[in-house]
């Protein structure tokens, strides 16, 4: 078979056809979080022929990665290369025909607009409650659908947004859950193939929506634990606070109000985020730095250490520091070494 042929079992497929494949090669997709959830998401959707994918991830591959991030491999690990630009390198080799962005940043407020303006749809692959209100957020103003996706252990859920019609994603949770109220990954460990069937089932909804408009889970979550294969689908209705302070009293509290960007406790990593002040010459604050303790420099980030922490730095001026939880120690070590 030529290259041409590449997409034909998926044009076999009735839903989507001749016709549906063009709209999926039309179509721009904004991946938010290139872990567990968004490795896998950003593949599937590479290999069915989206046209354009943009990645956001704000990390760098870790060890720990490994066990569940299926586009990252040791060598990943060992140079903690970011995670947009090692899966855009990983997914080109897959597919040369498709458009790559990777973009190797946090996502607040001051950006999330300008990520999302000319994105058909977006696929949540974030890892926190902030992220995902400030994304519903942008998108109900902008009204742009989005897939949401979270899972912990071997459980997980999934849910379609259109951005435009009741329900949103803040009818259900409308408030920040208090701190350590919520199991994470790295509190709780996740199953490698709850993550893949998580991802999965994201992009059934996503292709869904590019191809025919409607999504089979608008307006309802799809729960699962795969442990115990039990899978639930539940109507957000039953669930959604009323009035929601979003998609009907319209205030954007995340994207526009007093909720603004603020250093947070990366939980189960004892680290903390220091977020932008503005942008950071890497290769003068790397000068500034020989002598202090031990620097690592790539082109996406400079690091610090400096026994028991290390300060690692983005070019945008944001910075995560490790060694403490305590986030007016983390404040003042990113003044007293970066100086902003």
């Amino acid at each position: 078979m030529t290259r041409s042929n590449r997409y034909a079992r998926q044009v076999q497929f009735p839903p989507i056809g001749a016709t549906g494949q063009s709209k999926l090669a039309a179509a721009r997709v904004l991946v938010l979080g290139v872990g567990a959830l968004g490795t896998v998401a950003a593949e599937l959707l590479a290999r069915a022929g989206v046209g354009m994918l943009r990645l956001v991830d704000r990390d760098t591959v870790e060890w720990s990665n490994l066990q569940r991030q299926s586009l990252f491999e040791e060598s990943d690990a060992e140079s903690q290369v970011a995670k947009a630009a090692a899966a855009a390198e990983k997914l080109q080799r897959i597919n040369s025909e498709i458009e790559i962005q990777a973009e190797a940043c946090d996502v607040h407020p001051g950006n999330i607009l300008n990520l999302m303006s000319d994105i058909s749809l977006v696929v949540d692959a974030t890892d926190n409650f902030p992220t995902r209100l400030l994304l519903n957020d942008a998108s109900v103003e902008l009204g742009k659908p989005w897939v949401h996706g979270g899972c912990v252990g071997a459980q997980g859920q999934v849910g379609f947004f259109n951005g435009i019609d009741r329900p949103c994603f803040r009818c259900v949770v409308p408030e920040l859950p208090d701190a350590g109220t919520v199991q994470t990954c790295d509190t709780a460990g996740v199953l490698n193939a709850a993550t893949h069937t998580i991802a999965s089932l994201q992009v059934s909804q996503a292709i869904q929506w590019i191809v025919s408009g409607r999504a089979a889970l608008q307006g309802k979550l799809q729960t699962i634990d795969l442990w115990s294969a039990r899978f639930l689908q539940i109507e957000i209705a039953k669930l959604a606070q009323s009035p929601c302070p979003l998609c009907q009293e319209r205030s954007f509290d995340f994207l526009h109000g007093e909720i603004a960007s603020q250093p947070i406790v990366l939980c189960g990593r004892n680290a903390v985020q220091i977020p932008a002040t503005g942008g950071v010459s890497i290769d003068k604050i790397a000068d500034n730095w020989r002598g202090i303790g031990e620097v690592q420099q790539t082109r996406f980030l400079l690091r610090l250490r400096i026994d028991p922490f290390e300060i690692t730095l983005f070019a945008d001026g944001r910075a995560i520091v490790s060694g403490t939880e305590e986030i007016a120690k983390a404040r003042s070590l990113y003044a007293q070494y970066v100086g902003q």
